[in-house]
């Protein structure tokens, strides 16, 4: 019963180390939201900036509007490459995760005590049972995993959409990106409930 103990509690150390990645996550989150956002508006500027009749007396201006359209593809490559970097970093998070998990169930494997079935299964107090903190691990991994690759996926469209621009396209891909499907919220915040539920009471 001690060890059983003995190793929730190192479980539990895991998933703090969880919590504080899924914090960084937040954080690439909001910076991935705001280059998106900055390289939509771009990416729609450009056909108003490649219409002559939009400059109205500038025309007389040699070069203009290709001057315009250069430095605006200019600072679209700039945001695409820090989005590629957003993109390494939130990898780093999914790739942390993983270890998190993969260390999770050496802990059971490798351990001088292989729990039985009943035994990953047997909860003391208020304290959540291995099998609850195996499969946290595992779907906390999982749902950051998948939505990475729709983040990716979201990400490398991007640079299509500078040929053929359209609003409605670049909207989809924003709120795909807000919504964040992979991850429901109010499941990410059970399994921490369930982890942590004598620290609540």
């Amino acid at each position: 019963m001690v060890v059983m103990e003995a190793m929730v509690k190192k479980y539990q150390q895991k998933f703090r180390k969880v919590r504080d990645e899924m914090d960084r996550w937040d954080e690439l989150q909001s910076r991935l939201l705001s280059q998106f956002r900055n390289a939509s508006s771009i990416i729609q500027r450009l056909q108003v900036i490649q219409n002559p009749k939009n400059y109205g007396a500038l025309q007389c201006v040699d070069s203009i509007g290709d001057a315009l359209l250069a430095k605006q593809m200019e600072s679209l490559q700039t945001i695409l490459l820090s989005m590629n970097k957003t993109m390494v970093d939130f990898h780093g998070v999914v790739l942390s995760l993983d270890k998190n998990f993969r260390d999770g169930r050496q802990l059971v494997k490798g351990g001088s005590m292989q729990p039985t079935m009943r035994q990953l299964q047997q909860q003391i107090g208020l304290k959540p049972t291995l099998a609850d903190c195996l499969d946290g691990l595992g779907l906390l991994h999982e749902m950051h995993n998948s939505e990475y690759i729709l983040k990716l996926s979201v990400v490398s469209a991007l640079p299509a959409l500078t040929l053929k621009p359209s609003a409605s396209d670049l909207g989809a891909l924003q709120q795909l990106l807000v919504d964040q499907p992979n991850i429901p919220n109010e499941e990410v915040q059970f399994i921490f409930d369930i982890i942590f539920a004598e620290e609540i009471c």
